[in-house]
């Protein structure tokens, strides 16, 4: 009985063994580099996808980018030690950039997307600034908002 069951476990190996040495998919090449390419003969980073890839979860490392909270340091310091060439743009300065770019200060165009690519890690970055940016913006406005009311106010008990 012992020799059969060993029999068999060995005989599984083996067929488990070759069937996956044997195994291949049409749409996975490996490259000399050791690249890994799914739907693409020639791989040009560590795994290159030519499709659509459905997950979850995509975790992505900084390895030495800042994250973007220099946006405030700046604008309520005055300075930025964590990004000290960062300038906080007034609406007008953004305002003008638009009209002579047709995109916002930092954001890549289309045309350059076009050609380049979009990094996913660079693009979410430059958004949080620029979401920061806006919240600012948006908090100095409500301010002005605020004390014009509370003028419109007075002026109505005069």
């Amino acid at each position: 009985m012992k020799n059969s069951i060993l029999i068999t476990i060995v005989f599984c190996a083996i067929t488990v063994g070759y069937s996956q040495n044997q195994l291949t998919f049409k749409n996975i090449t490996e490259a000399q580099n050791g690249y890994i390419g799914i739907n693409t003969k020639s791989p040009d980073a560590m795994l290159t996808v030519k499709g659509t890839i459905h997950t979850q979860e995509v975790m992505v490392d900084l390895e030495g980018a800042v994250a973007p909270d220099y946006v405030f340091e700046k604008y309520f310091t005055g300075t930025s030690l964590l990004n000290p060439a960062y300038e906080f743009l007034s609406l007008s300065e953004i305002e003008q950039f638009i009209e002579e770019n047709h995109h916002l200060p930092k954001v890549p165009s289309a045309e350059e997307i076009g050609t380049n690519g979009l990094s996913l890690k660079q693009m979410n970055l430059i958004l949080l600034e620029k979401i920061e940016e806006l919240t600012l913006h948006t908090i100095a406005q409500q301010k002005q908002i605020d004390a014009l009311s509370k003028r419109i106010e007075t002026l109505d008990h005069e």
